[in-house]
């Protein structure tokens, strides 16, 4: 922020934003007086910010409005959250108190107020030099589980949170690059999957593609060309394919509005990566959502009102059954309802349609706003009652004390980005549960005694182990014995947070068992590391561990406490060279193998190049400074440097690559596809090795039915120079498709 007079232009500025947001918080506030509170949050605000500036020159005011417009057009929120939104810097930014903004506004716009202070100041924290111990528990760890504790008090903090992170991801590009990453790598870790879990797609969707445009440009960039090219040639087709439903949907007496869409830049790419697909490969670029109001002078139900839709537009088109998805049959867990197929134009367009009627449109849009705004009025849906659900065990998790933040984010990363399955029970009532979820974790589901006592299960009226896991459609049965008791080895495979918690807080009244255990699963793990555990290197596993006595730090081990992946970590390091923390962000995706034995590169100035995903030169990456003083360089996009980076935001830096790496080669991964024929081999050898003069390591190609796939492994000095061999190996006779992939 800086200072300086305004100008008349910065005044007409705030005013034109002002006159925007006040027609619509007009349209939402239900009554003159809540409008008038509207009013004088503003001119509170206004007045508090006068003269001050953003980094990119703009007056401060418009940003507080800019996050009151999302607040009230993208979220739905009433009047308190649109005052509190516009508020939301004044506490942090000036000399006003809470204790202000109570006597102007009350009690509840202040305690908005507070809690949106507080999460600032714990993002805006910087986490200072830390040692390389595990006991030493990321700070923003510590200031993302504050975040998540608002949802306990009240979930519009977030709300407006989310929209303040919208709003200062619209404006990033004034931000420095490493502050940059850090806010997208948070972004992408916590808000984009806390905005999709509470059903806010349009918050979500713009996220994403905020995130790929400044993480990959070039990529963002080719396919928004390519979107924006199809979307001008296709849409005289597109009108074409809609005409015929509009006229059997008037015919059949519905109040209805067709929106036309086209997959994001973010989903479009997603897919290809998720997929390894080109671009001409994604057949459902196009949808179109048909949204309606349900027919009061009739008996059928709102859902069965979409089943007639869909029946009128399967006899005017083929549909493509394997992509029927029946989210009002089976809502997802944020709540959305709505019912897709996808249909052949006459043209040859493969179209998604989506059916919603207005309430499972305004859910799917304002997500839990507009879930709560139905629920007052005794509206539900089978979606609501999940949305109910999910906020409920969300809220079990925050305040369970034996969670340290750590912990605690990874569980709620896990929580907000797992797949939901639906399995039945022998009577066939449908449950929802995470997908990887054992036959025991449904047992914990059903009821806490029937995973206490059970001995096996049967899927499927197949007998199985309790660990089997499920998958959606399964049967599945617990089988229990009344001696039945939970097993310290259940820990092992457990996967939802509910089981492990039951089964934990079942051996706290058991200690000595689980303290015996952990004594010998840490003599084992040693074991397996060659390392003797003496008095010196237990009483560094105490401190590493947080444990208070070596009996709590067995006892923590037993019960699952103290993570077993953080235990090789720490005995790792008494086998090898290096350091556990710096060496667990380069990369190291196989913990059984000794970090000697990783593929590392390490150029001459200290860059280590991370081995899960392999970066080379000319991509866009993003550097870590490690404790020893080594930078470690990963993709932007990669997994693993995206929850670094919301973890530990202080060590990211902007790397170059180094001169030294000039003369290098790093070794890439291409695989290729297409139609078999004579000489094909010999015409991709003699171009890698003859033409482009690049050492191929590995080749394997296989042929079947005339169609062959593989992969080739490169040693490549260069991005250049890969997308020019790729270039010319898409353009040889037969090859049908070349991609980038992971070794």
């Amino acid at each position: 922020m800086s200072f300086s007079e305004f100008t008349q232009e910065d005044y007409a500025a705030i005013e034109r934003d002002w006159k925007v947001l006040r027609k619509s918080a007009q349209d939402r506030c239900a009554n003159d007086a809540e409008m008038e509170v509207v009013q004088r949050a503003f001119d509170f605000a206004n007045d508090a910010h006068r003269n001050v500036r953003r980094r990119s020159g703009e007056p401060y005011m418009l940003h507080p409005i800019a996050v009151a417009q999302i607040v009230v057009d993208n979220i739905g929120l009433g009047y308190k959250s649109i005052s509190a939104a516009l508020l939301h810097d004044v506490v942090e930014d000036t000399d006003y108190t809470i204790e202000d903004i109570q006597d102007r506004f009350g009690p509840k716009i202040a305690t908005l107020v507070d809690g949106l202070t507080k999460i600032k100041n714990v993002l805006d924290t910087e986490q200072k030099t830390r040692g390389t111990d595990i006991s030493q528990q990321s700070l923003q760890a510590e200031n993302f589980k504050r975040i998540l504790l608002t949802m306990n008090d009240d979930v519009r903090v977030v709300l407006i949170k989310l929209a303040d992170r919208l709003h200062n991801c619209r404006t990033i590009e004034h931000m420095p690059e490493h502050k940059r990453d850090k806010i997208l790598s948070e972004t992408m870790f916590i808000f984009i999957p806390l905005a999709h879990r509470l059903g806010l797609y349009s918050i979500k969707s713009e996220l994403e593609n905020i995130w790929l445009r400044y993480k990959e440009p070039e990529a963002y960039d080719e396919i928004q060309r390519r979107i924006d090219r199809l979307v001008e040639e296709k849409g005289a087709e597109m009108d074409a394919f809609v005409k015929p439903i509009e006229e059997a949907l008037d015919k059949d007496g519905f109040t209805y509005a067709i929106k036309k869409r086209v997959k994001t830049p973010y989903s479009v790419w997603k897919k290809m990566q998720d997929k390894g697909i080109s671009f001409d490969e994604i057949f459902d670029l196009y949808a179109i959502r048909i949204i309606f109001e349900p027919k009061a002078d009739t008996k059928d139900t709102e859902r069965n009102q979409c089943y007639r839709i869909y029946t009128i537009l399967t006899d005017l088109y083929m549909e493509l059954p394997e992509r029927k998805r029946d989210w009002i049959k089976r809502p997802k867990a944020n709540g959305y309802e709505a019912l897709h197929c996808t249909l052949l134009s006459e043209s040859g367009i493969w179209v998604e349609v989506q059916i919603r009627s207005k309430r499972m449109d305004d859910i799917a849009e304002k997500g839990i706003a507009a879930h709560w705004a139905y629920k007052r009025h005794g509206i539900m849906g089978e979606g609501d009652y999940e949305m109910d659900a999910w906020i409920n065990h969300i809220q079990g998790i925050l305040t369970n004390p034996n969670v340290n933040a750590l912990e605690l984010l990874d569980i709620i990363h896990n929580d907000l980005t797992s797949t939901v399955i639906y399995v039945f029970t022998p009577k066939g009532e449908q449950r929802s549960i995470q997908k990887g979820a054992t036959a025991l974790d449904f047992a914990y589901l059903i009821h806490t005694e029937i995973g206490h006592k059970a001995i096996a299960a049967k899927v499927n009226h197949k007998l199985v182990q309790l660990s089997q896991p499920l998958k959606t459609g399964d049967k599945v049965e617990i089988i229990t014995a009344q001696d039945g008791k939970p097993q310290l080895q259940w820990l092992d495979f457990l996967t939802t947070h509910r089981a492990r918690t039951l089964v934990r807080d079942y051996f706290n009244s058991r200690r000595k068992i689980a303290v015996d255990y952990g004594r010998g699963l840490l003599e084992q793990m040693a074991a397996n590391e060659e390392v003797k555990l003496n008095e010196t290197i237990l009483q560094r596993i105490e401190s590493a561990c947080k444990a208070p006595s070596r009996e709590e730090l067995f006892y923590g081990i037993g019960v699952g406490t103290v993570k077993h992946t953080d235990l090789e970590s720490i005995l790792k390091r008494y086998t090898s060279r290096g350091n556990w923390l710096s060496r667990a962000f380069r990369g190291n995706q196989n913990p059984d193998k000794k970090p000697s034995e990783q593929e590392e590169v390490k150029t001459e100035s200290g860059y280590i190049i991370a081995s899960c995903c392999k970066p080379i030169p000319g991509d866009s990456v993003i550097g870590f400074k490690m404790p020893d003083g080594t930078i470690t360089v990963h993709k932007k996009t990669c997994p693993v440097a995206e929850s670094f980076a919301a973890t530990h935001g202080d060590r990211v830096i902007v790397p170059e690559w180094p001169s030294d790496t000039e003369e290098k080669t790093f070794l890439v991964r291409i695989t290729l596809k297409g139609v078999d024929r004579v000489g094909l081999l010999n015409e991709i050898s003699r171009y890698v090795s003859l033409i482009m003069g690049v050492n191929m390591r590995r080749l394997s190609l296989q042929a079947d039915g005339g169609i062959f796939d593989g992969y080739i492994d490169l040693s490549i000095s260069s991005k250049e120079n890969l997308d020019q061999l790729m270039k010319k190996l898409s353009s040889i006779d037969g090859i049908e498709k070349v991609t980038r992939s992971d070794l």
